[in-house]
């Protein structure tokens, strides 16, 4: 299948019939997450994997019970660095050295990237941070099409809630998306077999010559 097909595929699913993925093909979404493109490649997010059902039952209310968050097969959750830290960014530019030895530009850009960051507020930095997990999150999106696997993005839920449950402030992490994994339940889910609906090319694109 090609990437086209597979946008025309796949749609958001909102009911998920509890049929559980094949570890193979959540490796494979999981992958192509890790491999995902951010900026500077600082991947300034940590992904959770939620597969314990009493665990995504606490979470159900949270996301204000919307049922495909109980009864997907794997929930993805995205939570981003709270903030740039001297600490965080100096252990990636550490782990950089590490896999591809010292380098005197990458050194140098080491320096101007911590004084850039550490000179923003906290809340400027996670602005930024935040905005990273929507790229690997769309490749989640566009590997689970691949295979196969229907998904649910979900931005409506409470993050501060959410934070607190999995202790991610402790972690200098703050929640930003989720998305759902499964299989539809076509019986139960209004959004099955509808048109796609997106804005036509004249609306959508204009060329600046």
């Amino acid at each position: 299948m090609s990437l086209l097909e597979d946008s025309q595929w796949r749609y958001a699913s909102k009911a998920l019939n509890g049929k559980k993925i094949p570890q193979n093909q959540i490796d494979y979404i999981l992958e192509c997450i890790r491999l995902a493109p951010t900026s500077s490649g600082l991947q300034p997010f940590k992904v959770f994997i939620v597969k314990d059902q009493e665990l995504k039952d606490k979470i159900l209310p949270i996301a204000f019970d919307q049922s495909f968050v109980r009864d997907c097969s794997h929930l993805i959750i995205f939570a981003a660095w709270a903030n740039y830290t001297e600490k965080n960014m100096n252990e990636y530019f550490d782990y950089v050295h590490s896999v591809r030895g010292f380098s005197e530009r990458w050194e140098n850009y080491r320096k101007r990237l911590i004084a850039t960051y550490t000179a923003k507020s906290p809340e400027e930095n996670f602005v930024h941070t935040a905005r990273q997990t929507y790229i690997p999150f769309t490749y989640a999106l566009m590997a689970a099409a691949e295979q196969r696997i229907d998904s649910t993005p979900i931005e409506g839920f409470d993050p501060d809630a959410l934070d607190k449950l999995l202790n991610f402030h402790e972690k200098g992490l703050r929640s930003t998306t989720m998305i759902a994994l499964g299989y539809r339940d076509e019986k139960e889910d209004w959004n099955a077999g509808m048109k796609k609906v997106r804005k036509s090319k004249e609306d959508l694109f204009e060329e600046l010559d």
